[in-house]
């Protein structure tokens, strides 16, 4: 059995390390973007579920895992910033406040599909205008929801965080192994519950 993690992202591979090494990295081509009449805390689930789907096309009989990760404050989702004033205006926006992180997931393999969010809490200090200022001109705010990473410079304005942090980076390990276990030993199942039974009586 094949295990794809259908991401591009350097820190999810990394993270995928802690389950498997042997793995293999498939970026989805999908839009993404998810319908305006689902709320805000489902938008990863379903970008993930978007994500699965494409990739499991290609890998029919693969185990596929999935994520989208968004970063909530004040009814907003804080993407990637698209340039520094756009990063600048998003860490003016998270300091000294409490923002949510929500990492959606989908594992796809076979006929079984599960999807599910993993959401933590996450409070910055008081950021003052040189630090905002110093962290723009660095390259790590530009590739991340909200515009910081928790696992580089970002954790200096990290005062407390209540969950899960791997799912802060960006994938939650811990809930997608048992997840992927679940699902396995359920395909594991139905495979039995198919297979012919053998009559002893016939002829």
């Amino acid at each position: 059995m094949d295990v794809i993690l259908a991401s591009a992202s350097p820190r999810r591979r990394e993270i995928m390390g802690i389950l498997t090494n042997d793995f293999l990295c498939v970026p989805p081509d999908i839009n993404e973007s998810a319908p305006s009449n689902i709320s805000l805390e489902s938008h990863p689930q379903y970008i993930a579920t978007q994500k699965a789907k494409y990739v499991s096309k290609g890998y029919r009989g693969s185990l596929v895992i999935a994520c989208d990760t968004s970063v909530i404050i004040d009814g907003k989702i804080l993407n990637k910033p698209q340039n520094t004033e756009h990063a600048r205006r998003m860490l003016k926006l998270l300091s000294g406040k409490t923002h949510k992180v929500i990492t959606g997931c989908c594992i796809s393999y076979g006929e079984f599909e599960h999807s599910f969010s993993v959401s933590t809490d996450v409070e910055f200090f008081e950021l003052t205008d040189n630090e905002i200022e110093s962290y723009v001109q660095t390259n790590e705010p530009y590739d991340k929801a909200g515009g910081y990473g928790i696992q580089g410079h970002g954790a200096l304005f990290v005062k407390s965080i209540t969950g899960d942090y791997y799912n802060v980076v960006g994938m939650p390990i811990s809930r997608i192994a048992r997840e992927a276990s679940e699902i396995l030993r359920k395909s594991e199942e139905s495979k039995q519950r198919e297979e012919p039974k053998t009559n002893y009586f016939s002829h």
